[in-house]
């Protein structure tokens, strides 16, 4: 019953021992206290309950009672870091036991090595057991030891043989009431999953085996532990971080096993690397090294030595003990079968190339690239960014760029299995070193042009197909109508001065749900085979120009397209023109308020320094008059007012994520019998005071006000528009960007009920704060409002990046519209309304707020 319904074990055993049980009858009590509390509580209070259980067997003169037992005393001991002893007490249990007993122990010794990392041992001790169970007809132990074999058969990387064990176990569970047992073997077919590369199904079935183990009440620390290898790999190492040390705290509040102490000590050092925080994964896989390493598990000791190096590598630490230790690791996990020996091979050549050691660097680095042709996706990545660097040593820029192309298309394969539009995003970050190497390479020796393929090869690559559609699925329908609901009722509480904490629990309790159900989604669209086109995009420029800004080893790259060739110029460093951009970001916010009218010098010579560092000597070359631009920044720059640069302010100016979605944007046509709508939120200063105004000037046009202004009525109306103007309050949500909101009169419009549309409107124009505000996730990538719309139909926005004055944004709108009225597209219009303001600093402020992105 301990693992089938365990609050009912507990309270039955301790009834038990209420009375006067006999000493064989006590013993089993103890034994299930000592059970519940090894895998659900404290430690020291188990290894009290199962020594007094080994004492009353002995008593009660059965040696298989105390050969369970002593199996049971086993585990407990080497989870609570006695490793010598509990191998003694299992010992002594396989030679007291007999028959089926004598199995089960044998079981429990499997378990035990594999927990040390001993998976050869923990195999014969599982294939020994097996057949004894079998014979036995003991369906629940049989099922246990299959589901053991399978995780053994996972930590080697044989996932087809860990997938039919697991198959062939859950058979045997779904004939038992052992609902502890069942939630484990859907936890452990999560992680056959993600080995298989499958994280969409991974992260389902890990939230199956949550839903399994809340109904149970029980904290169970390996599932967080895999959860958090899943969440890395999936790009969320901030939430992996979160994860695990939450799991910590409750680990040690609790008094629970050290040994999963350990294994969270490490999965939360891999998510701080990962996550940027070198020093933190320092500690942490320190800590890590220590427990295992007196805990007597190899294994996972080297598992955590290889993440403390690349730690101290990230930190910025290299030397010739760096390089042996990291060969060694290699060693130490080929010996054992670790799928994470290439690897270690790779960090020990990164680190000879750091140090200049190049026949040492290929020597590891040979052993690594032989990971490239087999395996999952990942280990395949780590196989060709070796190669990669390989052929970079030997000066072979034919050789990188081969490299980094194949191992980007494997990754690319990757994504695309994907349906959440921000796991494919996130995932780009383990292309990031393959598109750097393939762009310093075409530095060198590839010319301007090959530059701007490689920068687009891996920039803004979520927009190169729609997400997947979610379904019409009742239950998702319903947790975004309770989540505008209680959004809705938080602001207005808020408004009032009144608390809400409950309210916000349940908020983020919703938003758990909604981004979970999101995140299982698999990928519909298969990957086009797409590849950029320079000489296409030349020809679609026409008489324009676009440059597309990259960055390399630190500084900005300027690539000028326009008059049928690609020009390359320099910048400034990377970090001061991202350190103007935040003075530029601080000024506008101070000029939408009036009375700061002395800041528009100090603005106005941010933006000079800015056009210094981000155009450099391309400013010259751009074209006389004021030609269409099409400005291609990278993710970090996205929040750069373009139309603040000096030799900017009189151009037509867009903005576009990467030069391929601007292509995109061109070709795509307005819907022959779209409609205009106009859309205005609750609780504007100005009231959304242009929507009147404008609908007059469309005529035939939808209008949503008030009560009319709700979620599945706006989006009902958006669908296939042509044209949409939405007045409304902006929140963008830096933590969660696809939580990024427009206020409707229901609560927010969030960016997942955008890509439920079957095609939003051609062009929209967000005439609110904040709405084109973005986040940079992966290698290049940007998620938000703006972006979630571009691959679903639109093919132009206008939306501000930054808190703008209400009442000056009615006359840029207006005025906007007039030239969208005349035939202009977006950027065109924009220009215009600009010119077309007063010339205060609020006036001007406002227009240098507003971006044009895409081509509409």
């Amino acid at each position: 019953m301990v693992f089938a319904r365990p609050g009912e074990a507990l309270a039955r055993a301790e009834a038990v021992l209420d009375g006067d049980p006999s000493p064989l009858h006590a013993s089993v009590a103890h034994h299930v206290i000592g059970m519940w509390q090894r895998d659900f509580g404290d430690l020291r209070v188990a290894l009290r309950h199962l020594r007094r259980a080994r004492d009353l067997a002995a008593r009660s003169g059965s040696a298989d009672r105390e050969a369970d037992v002593l199996g049971t005393l086993g585990v407990a001991l080497v989870h609570a870091g006695r490793t010598r002893q509990g191998l003694a007490a299992l010992e002594r249990g396989v030679a007291r036991g007999t028959g089926h007993t004598r199995a089960r122990v044998l079981y429990r010794r499997a378990y035990v090595w594999w927990v040390l990392g001993h998976h050869r041992e923990a195999l014969d001790d599982v294939r020994r057991a097996t057949p004894v169970l079998r014979q036995a007809d003991d369906v629940i132990w049989t099922a246990r030891a299959l589901t053991l074999r399978a995780t053994v058969h996972l930590a080697l990387g044989a996932v087809e043989r860990a997938e039919a064990d697991f198959t062939a176990a859950q058979r045997l569970w779904d004939t038992t009431g052992q609902e502890h047992d069942k939630a484990d073997v859907v936890e452990s077919r999560a992680l056959a999953a993600f080995r298989s590369g499958d994280i969409p199904a991974a992260l389902r079935l890990f939230d199956e085996a949550e839903e399994r183990y809340a109904k149970l009440g029980t904290p169970v620390f390996v599932f967080y532990i895999r959860r958090c290898e899943v969440l890395m790999a999936a790009g969320l190492a901030p939430e992996a971080l979160a994860e695990a040390d939450a799991a910590i705290a409750v680990l040690d509040r609790i008094g629970g096993q050290t040994t999963r102490k350990a294994e969270l000590l490490l999965a939360a050092a891999r998510a701080a690397r990962l996550a940027g925080d070198p020093d933190t994964a320092t500690a942490r896989a320190a800590d890590a090294v220590r427990l295992f390493a007196g805990q007597q598990r190899a294994w996972w000791e080297t598992h955590a030595q290889l993440v403390l190096i690349e730690a101290r590598l990230a930190a910025g630490r290299a030397s010739g003990r760096m390089v042996a230790d990291a060969a060694a690791v290699a060693g130490r996990l080929t010996e054992c079968g670790s799928p994470a020996a290439p690897e270690a091979s790779l960090l020990a050549g990164r680190i000879a190339l750091r140090l200049g050691r190049r026949a040492e660097a290929e020597r590891h680095l040979d052993v690594a690239a032989r990971s490239r042709h087999s395996g999952p996706p990942l280990a395949r990545m780590t196989g060709w960014a070796a190669q990669a660097l390989r052929a970079e040593a030997a000066g072979s820029s034919r050789g990188v760029l081969e490299a980094c192309r194949r191992g980007l298309d494997v990754l690319d394969d990757h994504r695309m299995t994907l349906g959440a539009s921000e796991l494919r995003a996130r995932a780009t970050a383990q292309g990031a070193e393959l598109a750097a190497l393939a762009q310093r390479a075409s530095l060198v020796s590839g010319g301007p042009r090959r530059l701007l393929v490689w920068s687009e090869r891996w920039r803004a690559t979520v927009l190169s197909a729609p997400p997947t559609r979610p379904p019409a699925d009742p239950a998702l329908s319903r947790n975004l109508t309770a989540f505008r609901e209680i959004a809705a009722r938080a602001e207005t509480a808020r408004v009032d001065g009144r608390p809400v904490p409950a309210l916000e629990r349940e908020q983020r309790r919703l938003e758990r749900e909604i981004r979970s159900w999101t995140l299982r989604m698999r990928g519909a669209v298969p990957g086009d085979g797409h590849r950029f086109d320079p000489g296409r995009l030349l020809e679609r420029l026409g008489g324009g120009r676009l440059v597309e800004i990259a960055e390399l080893g630190g500084r900005v790259q300027v690539l000028l397209c326009g008059e049928g060739r690609v020009r390359r110029f320099e910048g400034g460093p990377l970090a001061n023109a991202l350190a103007e951009v935040e003075h530029v970001q601080a000024g506008l916010r101070r000029l939408a308020h009036p009375g700061a009218e002395g800041r528009l010098p100090v603005l106005e010579a941010a933006g000079r320094r800015l056009e210094e560092l981000l155009l450099g000597a391309a400013v010259s070359h751009l074209g006389p008059g004021p030609g269409p631009l099409v400005v291609v920044p990278p993710a970090r720059l996205h929040r750069v007012p373009w139309a603040l640069l000096p030799s900017l302010r009189e151009r037509v100016v867009s903005v576009s994520p990467s030069a391929s979605s601007w292509l995109r944007a061109v070709e795509t046509e307005p819907p022959p019998d779209g409609g205009h709508v106009l859309v205005r939120g609750p609780g504007l200063a100005t009231g959304g005071a242009e929507v009147p105004e404008l609908a007059d000037r469309y005529g035939t046009t939808t209008v949503l006000e008030g009560d009319e202004a709700r979620v599945p009525r706006v989006l009902d109306s958006l669908d296939g528009a042509v044209l949409a103007h939405i007045a409304a309050h902006g929140t963008f949500r830096a933590d969660s960007p696809l939580f990024s909101s427009l206020r409707m009169a229901d609560g927010p419009l969030i960016v997942h009920d955008f890509e439920r549309l079957n095609r939003s409107p051609y062009r929209i124009i967000l005439s609110s704060c904040d709405t084109a505000r973005l986040a940079s996730v992966g290698a290049d990538e940007v998620l938000g409002l703006v972006t979630a719309l571009l691959p679903l139909g639109t093919a132009g926005v206008v939306a501000s990046g930054v808190p703008v004055n209400d009442a000056t944004v009615v006359p840029l709108m207006l005025a906007l519209h007039k030239g969208l009225s005349s035939g202009l597209s977006l950027a065109e219009s924009l220009r215009d309304a600009r010119a077309a303001l007063p010339g205060d600093a609020v006036h001007q402020a406002t227009g240098w707020a507003f971006t044009a992105f895409g081509a509409a």
